[in-house]
């Protein structure tokens, strides 16, 4: 009798080692699924060591492209910041992760598949809404919510024990001050010492981003060019450097938004399962596309398309963020995204300096912008005494508000 299949999310780290062994004493026939998200790896090393450890295969994904195209972009699109403050980046990561984890199953014929996240975070929820929405027949194992996976490891020194009884090739000896998760959008930092609100973060843990303190003296100016609301060429306007590809166009973002400082945030936030957390997030060149697609959008698109658009925003990052990026309610939301993007094109010139993205000029075919008609210095085709009823018929609401007041006596000074 043959064994089951299971496609394990396998990141080399010490919980999916020894969740991979786990799986193996259980009977199972496992195969590790290494997703390349723009993290700093050494796949080749990362794939041995599964091999070691007794992945029957191992599939090492390259999915940077489709991670931004599919993922990153549309969510700067839609402006989506949770709790006004943090860009997604790990949020966003999971959805592209799982689809791939479910297409290996499918097409493998496995029967389950499996991931590491702790019973306590949001990356659990993201995983198995995802596998839900995608292949709801396949068995889901978390052994971060079995009652004898907890029993038998109690923390990290129980994983480095297993390991070493087993022969488990981890780099792991130690608790490390904190956890950390990285991939094209971001770095993000938590648990250890950071769980400490009023401790601040300490500077050698930064990897993206340099300090204000050592941030060049002089900046950066690009040239960002948008077709409808998606980045399609960054040109350095100081050296003449240009990227189109989006996974070179993003990286190049990210390293000189990170030279200049862009993008780090502190802060606590809400998860999904009802704890609060603090976390740390270097986001350069994220931050960088979000200020200046905003700027575009001020130029090109609607005000009342704008402020819908806007009024959606939190609602689609927290759809992001709690792990519903395959529902409905996304498939509703990125439908009318895409109509209020359309013809957000145009060229967006930018200055990084010492932690800021500023805008220093806009352009667009398909701008709104009429410079006549805006300006002090000639009519354009507005005749400035209709402004006089204008304002009449918005004070009506006001007027009879205050007449009102006055007749109850509830005016203030009466």
């Amino acid at each position: 009798m043959s064994k089951k299949k299971v496609v394990l999310a396998y990141s080399g780290g010490l919980d999916t080692a020894c969740i991979l062994k786990v799986l193996i004493q259980r009977g199972y026939e496992v195969l590790a699924y290494v997703a390349d998200v723009g993290q700093q790896e050494d796949f080749d090393d990362v794939a041995r060591r599964a091999l070691e450890t007794g992945a029957s295969q191992v599939f090492v994904e390259d999915l940077r492209a489709e991670f931004v195209t599919d993922f990153i972009f549309p969510a700067i699109a839609g402006n989506a910041i949770y709790e006004n403050r943090y860009l997604l980046g790990t949020a966003l990561a999971r959805p592209v992760i799982a689809r791939r984890q479910v297409e290996i199953a499918v097409r493998e014929g496995a029967t389950a598949v499996a991931h590491g996240a702790t019973g306590k975070g949001n990356d659990q929820v993201r995983f198995e809404l995802a596998f839900a929405a995608l292949r709801p027949r396949l068995e889901v194992i978390a052994p971060w919510k079995e009652r004898e996976f907890l029993d038998r490891f109690q923390g990290r020194r129980d994983l480095i024990a297993y390991a070493a009884e087993h022969g488990i090739p981890v780099e792991a000896t130690a608790e490390k001050p904190w956890s950390s998760d990285e991939n094209l959008m971001h770095r993000s930092y938590e648990a250890g010492m950071l769980e400490d609100p009023m401790l601040p973060p300490p500077e050698d843990m930064f990897k993206l981003t340099r300090s204000i303190e050592r941030t060049p003296d002089t900046p950066t100016n690009l040239a960002i060019f948008f077709r409808d609301a998606r980045p399609v060429r960054v040109v350095d306007l100081d050296d003449g450097t240009e990227h189109a590809d989006p996974v070179a166009l993003f990286n190049y973002l990210n390293d000189v938004g990170g030279v200049h400082g862009i993008g780090r945030v502190d802060l606590v936030e809400n998860r999904f399962v009802g704890i609060k957390s603090r976390g740390v997030y270097e986001t350069p060149g994220g931050t960088v596309l979000h200020h200046a697609l905003r700027d575009l959008e001020g130029l090109a698109m609607d005000r009342e398309v704008l402020r819908l658009r806007d009024m959606l925003s939190p609602r689609f990052a927290e759809i992001i963020y709690n792990g519903f990026w395959f529902s409905p309610e996304m498939d509703f939301i990125e439908a009318a995204f895409a109509q209020a993007e359309r013809l957000i094109d145009g060229e967006v010139r930018v200055r990084l300096f010492k932690g800021n993205v500023i805008p220093m000029g806009r352009s667009s075919e398909s701008s709104l912008y009429d410079q006549e008609l805006s300006s002090m210095d000639v009519a354009g085709g507005y005749d400035q005494e209709d402004a006089r009823g204008f304002i009449r018929i918005n004070a009506l609401r006001l007027r009879a508000h205050r007449l009102i007041l006055r007749k109850t006596g509830e005016e203030e000074g009466n």
